[in-house]
């Protein structure tokens, strides 16, 4: 049986919501952030005002094995944030989690490789996402956010709005991504998204208001990996190095 919120956390939580909106932070924070309060909420039994660092000690303990790094570092954010802006209370659990330095790097595909995952990839707007992403050097999300005026033709560069940090920042445009994605908007003629969502078919997809699913993408690449045969799956990105500019 799942026990029953009580008033008063789902009242903070409300606040903890509407703080971390008015901070300025990324939609997918605030999801994490939310998530590591609610997290610790349940460990708690939903009583997370009074917390000791011997307590706070106790449940990271509890958690390290069960998430990653990157999640973990994150719970511990969203309780910091939620003492700091909802109970304006000082954080009890100072140098509590401390991960591992990694200098791992991110997975590196060849130029063949490269062609190899965009021949594989049967749909036309996840292929065209994927050489998009490889050739720009560019993030899943930086790819989602793209619009049609982000590109410019002219000076033969493309913006990008919002990326990590809050910035933007522009990249060049090889010719040959130019001709792709003018080719590839010729068949959607979205007039906003570069990458329109296709749960109504092509042929609607210059009436979509949404990209391309998130979730969709990371399974084709998966099942393209897979089918390619590459050991490793590329997690974040395929665009480990970028392709030549022709």
């Amino acid at each position: 049986m799942t026990p029953q919120i009580p008033v008063h956390f789902e009242q903070n939580y409300q606040r903890l919501l509407k703080c971390l909106r008015l901070g300025g932070l990324q939609p997918k924070t605030i999801k994490v952030y939310a998530n590591g309060v609610c997290r610790a909420g349940a460990y708690f039994d939903y009583r997370i005002d009074e917390l000791t660092k011997l307590q706070l000690t106790d449940y990271f303990a509890h958690i390290v094995d069960t998430l990653s790094w990157s999640s973990l570092k994150h719970a511990l954010y969203g309780l910091k944030f939620y003492y700091a802006k909802v109970l304006n209370k000082p954080w009890p659990g100072s140098d509590l989690v401390k991960p591992p330095k990694s200098h791992t790097l991110p997975d590196i595909i060849t130029v063949p490789q490269a062609q190899q995952i965009f021949m594989a990839t049967r749909v036309l707007s996840y292929r065209v996402f994927f050489f998009t992403l490889y050739s720009l050097g560019l993030r899943l999300g930086e790819g989602l956010s793209l619009q049609v005026g982000d590109i410019d033709g002219d000076r033969m560069r493309v913006q990008i709005r919002n990326a990590k940090g809050n910035r933007d920042r522009f990249v060049p445009l090889p010719e040959n991504t130019l001709q792709v994605l003018r080719r590839f908007w010729q068949t959607h003629r979205n007039p906003v998204l570069l990458f329109p969502n296709r749960q109504g078919g092509l042929e609607k997809s210059h009436l979509a208001t949404t990209p391309l699913d998130r979730g969709g993408i990371r399974a084709t690449l998966r099942q393209v990996t897979h089918d390619c045969g590459f050991k490793k799956e590329l997690r974040r990105t395929v665009c480990a190095i970028v392709m030549p500019r022709t």
